[in-house]
């Protein structure tokens, strides 16, 4: 019987996840299929209630609805657990369950294109405070470093990450950023600034130190103005489509049985899909 698993998202014709899974089916030959769901906020909660009458044997969960399917899931993993949020359900003796692999995610990404990033990191800097801050900042503290600056327009929002994951947490407005880059080595951009149709993310980087390594989670474009100036500089960039492609490893896994690579074939395949729709740059 074919095993069918999802996107859910509202709105979700833009994802990519059928592209990376369905390159993952097709490479171990099996039988299954990965569509798309749109479903509206007002029918999520029900959606999910029923999830087994959905015929998935699992599903991603795009926003708006992690936290619906936060708590539609009957037993989450501790990292669901500690953000709050849920991207990723399956069925297990009748029980739905959830995790969060954004964490996983951000973290392999990083190891992929810099194996060697989280040595003696005393301090990064984190722009935004978000759901997507949230996950970075909780893989930065348990990847072990010391302090982790959130710098955030309102900073009420930043400050309640520090409630969350503690006094390795630092928050500071966003006016004050220029005074904690001064010989950062890690700086990750979670906003959706510098993202195709949104206001520019305007950083002055000069400040940086020459080894340091600057992450966008934005993937449209693929080198955002962030990644380019950060380039110009000479400084070691990582973008944004390896947290998406990692983060799809587990899932797959749980719903199919065999955990799949990401592969240079496997990003290639993206990057031909973000060329098409023109979101190179």
């Amino acid at each position: 019987m074919t095993r069918r698993a999802a996107i859910i998202g509202h709105p979700v014709a833009h994802s990519r996840s059928p592209l990376i899974h369905g390159y993952w089916l097709k490479q171990h030959g099996i039988d299954g299929d990965y569509g798309r769901l749109d479903v509206a906020p007002d029918e999520i909660e029900a959606f999910l209630g029923d999830f087994p009458a959905s015929g998935l044997v699992g599903a991603n969960v795009t926003v708006p609805h992690k936290e619906a399917a936060f708590r539609a899931a009957q037993e989450r993993d501790p990292v669901a657990q500690a953000l709050g949020a849920v991207n990723t359900l399956w069925l297990e003796n009748g029980t739905l369950h959830g995790a969060n692999t954004d964490v996983h995610g951000f973290l392999a990404n990083l190891d992929a294109a810099e194996p060697e990033w989280a040595r003696a990191l005393g301090e990064a800097v984190v722009l935004g405070a978000g759901g997507a801050a949230r996950a970075v900042v909780y893989g930065l503290i348990n990847r072990g470093v010391d302090r982790v600056v959130v710098a955030n327009r309102t900073l009420a929002r930043a400050e309640a990450l520090r409630q969350q994951f503690g006094a390795r947490v630092l928050p500071v407005y966003w006016r004050d950023l220029a005074g904690r880059l001064d010989g950062c080595r890690l700086l990750v951009n979670t906003t959706s600034l510098g993202m195709k149709g949104q206001p520019p993310l305007d950083v002055d980087l000069s400040a940086l130190s020459p080894d340091a390594l600057v992450s966008d989670i934005v993937y449209v474009p693929l080198e955002t103005p962030l990644l380019k100036a950060a380039k110009a500089r000479g400084l070691k960039t990582v973008d944004g489509l390896g947290m998406l492609l990692h983060q799809a490893v587990p899932g797959f896994e749980r719903w199919f049985g065999v955990r799949p690579e990401v592969t240079p074939e496997l990003r290639a395949l993206a990057v031909a899909d973000l060329a098409a729709k023109g979101q190179l740059a």
